[in-house]
């Protein structure tokens, strides 16, 4: 019996981009199956709060039979246990994501030996498109239609 591929793309997603998105979607051609894990992450201080950050992703990803989004408040390992998935996807924008990713990464191995990240680039029409980019123009009211998914619009704009 072939095993199904279980994949966990986490991060805080505040919002999801079109960049996430584009990851999501060409990771769940890779994978069986894409858990989205939103964290909860106190320590970054989101513009939004994980209920609204969930239901971004999940309204960005109700097309996807084999994606699904949970939020979590524990090490990345102690989530891949329950899910029980091996695999993890990250995003490398640029050189300076790839340090931090890579010692993430370890720190994971470290932990759990059978992880497995995988990296993924954005295509290039995404490559500088980052949540913090889209939450300081929205804090100015500037135009983010191509930065986000359109049902995230929808959800920004009525929030605001």
């Amino acid at each position: 019996m072939k095993k199904i591929k279980k994949a966990i793309y986490s991060g805080t997603f505040d919002p999801i981009t079109n960049g996430h998105l584009d990851i999501i979607i060409r990771a769940s051609n890779m994978f069986d199956e894409i858990t989205i894990a939103v964290a909860k992450n106190r320590a970054k201080k989101p513009m939004f709060g994980l209920d609204k950050r969930i239901e971004m992703v999940e309204a960005s990803i109700s097309d996807y039979s084999n994606i699904n989004v949970v939020g979590f408040d524990s090490l990345l390992v102690d989530l891949s246990d329950k899910l029980d998935a091996d695999i993890i996807i990250r995003g490398l924008r640029a050189v300076s994501d790839f340090e931090y990713e890579l010692q993430m990464g370890y720190a994971n191995s470290s932990l759990k030996k059978e992880i497995e990240t995988v990296y993924l680039m954005p295509s290039l029409q995404y490559a500088f498109v980052s949540s913090s980019i889209v939450r300081s123009i929205l804090e100015f009211d500037g135009k983010i239609e191509h930065l986000v998914p359109p049902k995230v619009l929808e959800i920004i704009k009525e929030k605001r």
